[in-house]
């Protein structure tokens, strides 16, 4: 039987600005991916993610993310992999303290917007976050984008590694997600984002912008919180993926 993860990005409200809802989100997802303060969040809302999540017994992850707030993480930055060691570090420690502050433990970390991007092409900077991740505790899940440098990373270094899939994003020719600046980059139509989904999820292959077949590993499926039509889109895919046999649990129970 297939079996895949549902992730969600959470945790991105700033202070008394509310983003995504993360409370209704989280009886959808498997595994949570909670903001560490760089890109968004802070400890307030980190602690309330967090003891959400465990509330609904969803699995978390630390989301370390650039320290660019405005730009809301997604916008390159020209760092070292020293500096990419030392932000990941940083970060992991924020969420992980909370998780352990309520009796629980830290699942996996999955890099956040640019950071996870810059990472998924540039080995030096993916080997530095797989380092990151490893000193700080070698039993955590390193989720990363398929077929990416981030996630040779981590299978060289011996860290457990997941294959994230998109479930709104178009894919390039070379596995890459198409960026955001582009036009074609976000899949609005709900039907062609679910068939996105089952065909990744069971055939293990999603079609590219350029019109050809790429392979892919599918452990976990992204879906972002913050749409519009977010609660209801994940709430779909998840019950089309019942439909289809496909089991649904968290990384480490995959």
């Amino acid at each position: 039987m297939n079996k895949v993860d549902l992730n969600c990005d959470l945790g991105e409200s700033f202070g008394v600005y509310q983003l995504g809802r993360d409370e209704d989100i989280l009886d959808v997802v498997t595994s949570a991916n909670i903001a560490c303060g760089f890109h968004a969040g802070d400890p307030t809302t980190i602690r309330k993610t967090v003891q959400l999540a465990l509330e609904k017994n969803v699995a978390i992850g630390a989301h370390p993310g650039l320290p660019d707030k405005v730009g809301f993480g997604r916008r390159n930055m020209d760092i070292t992999p020293q500096e990419a060691f030392d932000m990941v570090v940083y970060q992991i420690g924020a969420v992980q303290a909370f998780v352990q502050a309520e009796g629980s433990k830290l699942q996996h970390v999955k890099p956040h917007g640019a950071l996870y991007n810059m990472a998924a092409r540039n080995q030096a900077l993916a080997e530095a976050i797989a380092e990151a991740i490893y000193k700080v505790n070698p039993e955590l899940i390193l989720l990363g984008l398929s077929g990416s440098e981030l996630v040779k990373a981590g299978d060289k270094l011996g860290l457990h590694v997941a294959s994230e899939v998109f479930a709104d994003r178009t894919y390039q020719i070379d596995g890459s997600l198409t960026p955001r600046s582009q036009e074609n980059a976000l899949i609005i139509d709900e039907e062609q984002a679910v068939r996105q989904v089952i065909q990744m999820a069971k055939e293990g292959s999603v079609l590219s912008v350029q019109g050809q077949l790429v392979p892919i590993k599918a452990d976990s499926i992204c879906i972002h919180g913050d749409g519009e039509h977010a609660l209801q889109f994940a709430g779909k895919i998840k019950a089309e993926l019942m439909k289809e046999q496909i089991s649904i649990n968290n990384l480490a129970n995959l």
